[in-house]
């Protein structure tokens, strides 16, 4: 049986986004290659990839702005993300990092607000902030990125913490740890798996073992290392700011990797055997 990326994953309230979204780490950093950015967000969206992924640490607050000036007049088309920084994520520091958020975004809501990644302060104050942002309905949904199965656990257990709508973390062919144990349990827990660097920043374009199988499926290595992402069951949010490469990696949709394929790529990247703990980039 082969397996077939999917164009939609729900979310914990039964809402379906777009499996294959966009990323903006680096991008609004270079004005020269400023207008070739909104072009490959708008065009991406065009395709269907309408997710977009963005948090106040890029740039600080530059990617931000790239994407609301890009995605001015197709806010409605959108699930919007972004993220707070960690030594902003109080109560009233996290309300006061999304409201920043939403003036550079030019919009009034946020489909999903994460926590970046754990810092100093504790997830009860986040979560407080969370619920003042979804109470003033400044946000949709909320959830956390770079946390590990110790930390969802306590999450979960804290009164309103259940309601995580979603994980971001490190995923990709080569990066496999989280298949252990944070997969199943966010599985478990419905809390939907979004993958960044799903394709290592590129690095993962220079291995043999995956020019191999893109070259039997007649398909290039980003698809290849992108539907594999889908086909796991996680969203991927890699990162373009070229129209060119948009067109390319949204074919990782409509590819079907058959069983020869996936024992090529786990051989290739093989999964974890253990325990392992959390990656970040």
């Amino acid at each position: 049986m082969s397996v077939e990326s999917t164009e939609k994953l729900a979310l914990p309230s039964g809402e379906e986004i777009a499996t294959l979204g966009q990323g903006t780490w680096h991008l609004g950093e270079e004005p020269a290659r400023r207008q070739q950015e909104i072009a490959a967000l708008r065009l991406g969206v065009d395709l269907g990839m309408t997710v977009v992924d963005t948090a106040e640490m890029y740039g600080d607050g530059a990617a931000e702005e790239l994407v609301g000036e890009a995605l001015r007049g197709s806010r409605e088309e959108i699930f919007l993300v972004s993220k707070v920084l960690p030594g902003h994520a109080d109560r009233l520091g996290t309300v006061a990092a999304c409201e920043n958020s939403l003036r550079r975004l030019r919009t009034e809501q946020l489909d999903l607000y994460l926590l970046h990644w754990r810092g100093q302060w504790p997830l009860e104050e986040t979560l407080a902030g969370f619920t003042d942002l979804m109470d003033a309905g400044k946000i949709r949904y909320w959830g956390v990125s770079n946390l590990d199965v110790d930390d969802m656990v306590e999450l979960t257990a804290l009164p309103g913490g259940d309601a995580v709508a979603a994980d971001q973390v490190l995923y990709n062919l080569s990066r496999r740890g989280v298949e252990w144990d944070l997969l199943p349990w966010c599985r478990e827990a419905r809390a939907a798996v979004m993958a960044y660097s799903p394709i290592e920043q590129g690095r993962l374009l220079k291995a043999e073992g995956l020019a191999a199988v893109a070259r039997s499926l007649g398909a290039t290595l980003a698809q290849v290392a992108l539907a594999w992402v889908l086909a796991q069951g996680a969203a991927a949010i890699p990162r373009s700011g070229s129209p060119d490469h948009i067109r390319e990696i949204r074919g990782a949709v409509d590819l079907h990797l058959h069983p020869e394929a996936l024992d090529a790529l786990d051989k290739a990247f093989p999964p974890p055997g253990g325990p392992t703990p959390l990656e970040m980039l």
